[in-house]
């Protein structure tokens, strides 16, 4: 755990959480109050890609299984770090280099040109109608529905988010709307009957565009 030593003494100064790395070393940072929390890390690039920006990284190893919490759960371990840092940005080592970085090379990763956004698009909705059909609504709304009470079918929950947004929007007759990234389209059919307007949809995917239509 040499990678991370510095970095950890620095950060975790109250509670106590140990580290255990991929040889079975452990170490204990903090000042011993609390529960005693355990993380295991199984690779030591892990370790490094945490020393060069901490806060993707350990999300991501929890996710793949390469860090583990042995003791208590991820939401303590989250805890006890943000109790340590506070409300100010977390420093680590490299963090000045890494912040550098990503400013220069801001615009290359911001170059978001059509046919790349419809590629990306493509991946998660220009998919089979069956799979939407599973969990989604009849006029597959994407986003989250607005429940009222537990009884609510998703049907019922997506109903009332487009009563809910139609009602914020203060529809009038002959309005425009323009509704970027409309999906399938049935928030902006809804829209249009309930204020006897015009509503424009606009989507990349090739099969929400078909659906729409």
């Amino acid at each position: 755990m040499a990678l991370l030593d510095p970095l950890l003494k620095k950060t975790i100064r109250h509670g106590s959480l140990t580290v255990i790395d991929p040889k079975g070393r452990s170490t204990t940072y903090g000042d011993g109050s609390g529960f005693p929390l355990v993380v295991r890390i199984y690779a030591t690039q892990i370790a490094l890609k945490i020393l060069f920006d901490p806060q993707m990284p350990v999300g991501k190893a929890y996710m793949e299984g390469t860090l583990t919490v042995e003791t208590g759960t991820i939401y303590d371990v989250v805890d006890l770090v943000f109790r340590n840092i506070g409300l100010s940005p977390l420093k680590y080592p490299l963090s000045g280099v890494i912040e550098r970085l990503k400013t220069a090379f801001r615009r290359l990763a911001q170059f978001n040109p059509a046919g790349r956004s419809r590629k990306n698009v493509a991946h998660h909705s220009d998919l089979s109608d069956t799979l939407y059909d599973l969990f989604l609504d009849g006029d597959r709304q994407y986003s989250c529905a607005y429940v009222m009470d537990l009884s609510d079918t998703i049907e019922t929950a997506q109903a009332q988010k487009k009563l809910h947004l139609a009602a914020k929007l203060l529809l009038n007759p002959g309005q425009s709307i323009l509704d970027i990234g409309s999906g399938w389209g049935g928030l902006g059919l809804y829209l249009a009957e309930t204020g006897s307007g015009s509503v424009t949809g606009l989507t990349l995917s090739t099969e929400q565009f078909r659906v729409s239509q």
